[in-house]
């Protein structure tokens, strides 16, 4: 917008007050100064860019200029008095603008993580936003050593990495609670993906990935169900950085009966606490057995033991629960009865 786009009332008293400088060499009043500014706020208020304004105001200055010498001095203080007020006010309505349309995001991305909104005003606000949520959404949610922090440097590179690389209508990153969040089209999931990676090396954290749900209340529950595989991977002590809520399915289903998974813990792992130094270490020994697919010398070697030793070990369990790590008809029921230890954090914590 050229300075004649400008509406003349953004300049109105300019010139008159800058001819009165120039003829009794006074500095601008209070009063000036502050209409000045206010003339700056309701130019940001109606769109006008601070650039033209300002040109504006300059091809003001030249036409209403003191033709006498003597006075060049005052008037072009008087200038920068004008022009710096008028910007002061401009930046003034600019930050105010910003921290409204703050407040409107943080609004709606509340309302949208909570389902505390009207679905179908929900829906009408998502687009806004770029979110069109009729379309079936999954949400992944980061969690890093130090926490994400709304503009932070971890959040900035997540957030420039995943712009550059994807279009990004349908895409809404925020954050929540110290976490760094990306909500995207299901059927995106390299876009899930890429976020996934970028926020767990960002922070050295880690990374979950709800399953796509359809509608405004889909975003919800894939932010719940990721919220969960992150509590649930806490509990259970996963190295995973990146975790699917889809392949997890199977630890709400054995969380879901507490008292019979009570019951297995107890009766399967019960005797192990009758070991010489109690039941933890032995109950480590058959995680790590399981977790390296029941390889002796990878066991061994994540648990820092010689395989003499680690046979030793489960030698010693067959012993106090009958039941064999090696042989497959007992293979089952030991390692459900280990991952319901976990989900229990037993034997921390009483059955």
């Amino acid at each position: 917008m050229s300075e004649q786009d400008i509406p003349e009332r953004y300049v109105e008293g300019f010139a008159r007050a800058l001819a009165e400088v120039a003829s009794t060499g006074r500095r601008l009043t209070r009063e000036e100064l502050t209409a000045r500014r206010a003339l700056g706020e309701r130019a940001a208020d109606a769109g006008h860019g601070l650039r033209a304004l300002v040109v504006a105001h300059l091809a003001a200055a030249r036409t209403a200029w003191p033709p006498t010498a003597g006075s060049a001095d005052s008037a072009l203080a008087a200038v920068q008095q004008a022009v710096d007020a008028f910007a002061e006010g401009y930046e003034r309505a600019q930050r105010l603008a910003v921290r409204r349309e703050e407040a409107v995001r943080r609004e709606f991305i509340d309302d949208l993580l909570y389902g505390r909104s009207d679905l179908g005003r929900l829906a009408e606000r998502a687009e806004r936003f770029g979110l069109r949520l009729s379309r079936a959404h999954a949400v992944a949610v980061a969690e890093g050593r130090t926490g994400f922090v709304e503009g932070g440097p971890a959040a900035r590179r997540v957030e420039a990495s995943v712009l550059a690389r994807f279009d990004t209508r349908d895409i809404l990153l925020t954050t929540k609670n110290g976490r760094l969040l990306c909500v995207a089209p299901g059927e995106d999931d390299e876009v899930l993906a890429h976020f996934a990676r970028q926020a767990a090396a960002a922070d050295d954290g880690r990374v979950a990935i709800g399953r796509p749900r359809p509608g405004p209340g889909g975003v919800v529950q894939s932010y719940e169900e990721a919220l969960a595989a992150l509590e649930m991977a806490d509990r259970l002590d996963l190295a995973e950085p990146v975790l699917r809520t889809a392949d997890l399915l199977v630890y709400p289903v054995l969380a879901r009966d507490r008292q019979a998974l009570a019951d297995l813990v107890s009766h399967t792992l019960g005797p192990l606490t009758g070991a010489r130094g109690g039941a933890g270490p032995l109950l480590r020994t058959l995680t790590v057995y399981f977790d390296s697919g029941c390889v002796a010398a990878e066991a061994a070697r994540r648990l820092a033991l010689s395989v003499r030793a680690l046979t030793y070990r489960l030698e010693r369990i067959r012993a106090l629960t009958g039941a064999d790590p090696a042989d497959p008809a007992h293979r089952y029921t030991l390692q459900t009865a280990v991952i319901g230890a976990r989900l229990l954090n037993w034997p921390n914590s009483p059955l």
